[in-house]
């Protein structure tokens, strides 16, 4: 893949998880918190989240070591 894929990708997948995140979260500030008769309404939107942090990391992982790349790509120019 070359690096302006990879970069793109990066920066679109921690978009995306970001934007999950958001949708996630209001969801769980708009649930019917006091309907203790239904506490599974915030089981699927607390489950995003952790999916979306999981996504946000790893894409960030994919940013580092594109940066990791484009480094040492200027070091071996020098």
């Amino acid at each position: 893949m070359k690096i302006d894929g990879a970069l793109t990708h990066a920066i679109t997948g921690i978009q995306r998880g970001l934007n999950n995140a958001q949708h996630h979260a209001a969801r769980i500030a708009n649930a019917d918190q006091f309907n203790a008769d239904n506490p599974s309404s915030l089981v699927e939107p607390l489950v995003g989240l952790q999916q979306d942090r999981l996504q946000v990391q790893a894409s960030t992982r994919v940013l580092q070591a594109v940066d990791e790349m484009i480094g040492s790509l200027f070091n071996d120019k020098a």
